[in-house]
């Protein structure tokens, strides 16, 4: 080519794409993945989960998935908004039943609706908080704080409920978002909840718009399942059969809460024989250690003043599973976790242990 024209048609094109109105797209590169993940495919991937488990009944599910894939390092639980102290006792015995009480529980801000107790409260009735071996501490956010910046290795946040606990970590210290990444179940692109076409406002998202705004434009590597992906996982079938049938202490208990759930008159109750409820969180589980399955995109995404995530190109570029290439391969993966023998807890870890330094509240243990 020509070097004069060459040159007159590169500055063409530079004056078209910069004026141009149409949404730019990129497709996320294998330089962001091979950051994002260990470079030793043996090192386990430090994780933090933040749920607001009793809510839907997919945290639950995405709790069991996390607590049976060996990829992860589990360095917290903390619990996410309302009655954080009545959710804090569903993953204590979760974790009690699972044989993972070295893995530490933080009790979030309590926010939003106070009512006491949850949808699956009669699941722990007779469950003696008091008594559980493992470290609880009353100040979750401080937990979060301390674990990521009392640690030598970098920290993946997953998120599975309302961004209150993250955006108060970030307030009370900002450098968190240079030794964490983000990963979490939030937001609605191009599609909504059930079948329907166009996006919504999601509930983890508007729930407290301040702090979505806070962890959407925070200083750290993040990465979102919207609805677009999540909204279309569940299992019925053979799949579900599988997991129904699998009778291992860690599936008894999904399928033991879920029944709870389903009579608190979320769904009809004869569903849970057959099939699962929409399991949204798990996608980002998936998310923090895989991406085999996914169509990642990485767009700007603004949350607006009134909770929806919409593409904005002068907004932080955030990495968003956007379609899948493989669904049932996906759903396929998530019931091989769940009924696989359980993974025991770490040999060198006492019970209730934190591998880093430990925050200085803990619940009086």
């Amino acid at each position: 080519m020509n070097g004069k024209k060459g040159y007159l048609l590169v500055a063409t094109l530079t004056v078209l794409i910069i004026f141009c109105g149409c949404e730019k797209v990129e497709k996320v590169s294998t330089n962001v993945k091979a950051a994002v993940f260990p470079a030793d495919k043996n090192a386990k991937i430090a994780v933090i989960l933040d749920t607001d488990i009793c809510d839907d009944i997919d945290d639950t599910w995405a709790l069991a998935m996390l607590l049976q894939s060996p990829e992860f390092d589990v360095k917290l639980i903390t619990t996410a908004v309302g009655d954080t102290t009545a959710r804090t006792k569903v993953v204590a015995k979760i974790l009690q039943t699972a044989g993972r009480t070295d893995i530490p529980i933080g009790t979030g801000v309590a926010i939003g609706d106070m009512k006491t107790g949850h949808r699956q409260d009669s699941w722990v009735k007779d469950f003696d908080l008091s008594k559980y071996p493992g470290k609880i501490y009353q100040d979750g956010v401080q937990a979060i704080i301390d674990t990521i910046m009392n640690s030598t290795e970098p920290i993946t946040i997953i998120s599975t409920g309302p961004l209150s606990n993250i955006a108060a970590a970030l307030e009370r210290e900002p450098n968190i978002a240079k030794k964490a990444r983000f990963v979490g179940m939030q937001g609605s692109i191009r599609r909504g909840y059930g079948e329907k076409s166009k996006p919504q406002k999601e509930y983890n998202v508007v729930s407290f718009i301040k702090a979505s705004r806070m962890v959407f434009t925070a200083d750290w590597d993040m990465t979102i399942t919207p609805l677009d992906t999540c909204a279309m996982v569940s299992l019925d079938g053979e799949d579900y059969k599988k997991v129904l049938d699998c009778n291992s202490p860690i599936t008894n208990a999904v399928i033991e809460n879920y029944r709870v759930w389903a009579k608190s008159g979320n769904i009809n109750e004869a569903q849970v024989g057959s099939r699962s409820s929409t399991l949204f969180d798990t996608v980002a589980i998936y998310l923090a250690m895989k991406r085999d399955f996914v169509e990642m995109e990485k767009l700007g995404i603004r949350v607006t003043d009134d909770g929806r995530t919409v593409i904005d190109g002068k907004a932080k570029k955030i990495n968003c599973a956007m379609k899948w290439k493989d669904l049932i391969a996906f759903e396929s993966f998530l019931v091989e976790r769940l009924t696989s023998p359980a993974i025991p807890a770490p040999t060198s870890n006492i019970a209730g242990q934190p591998a880093v330094a430990a925050p200085a509240d803990v619940n009086g243990r």
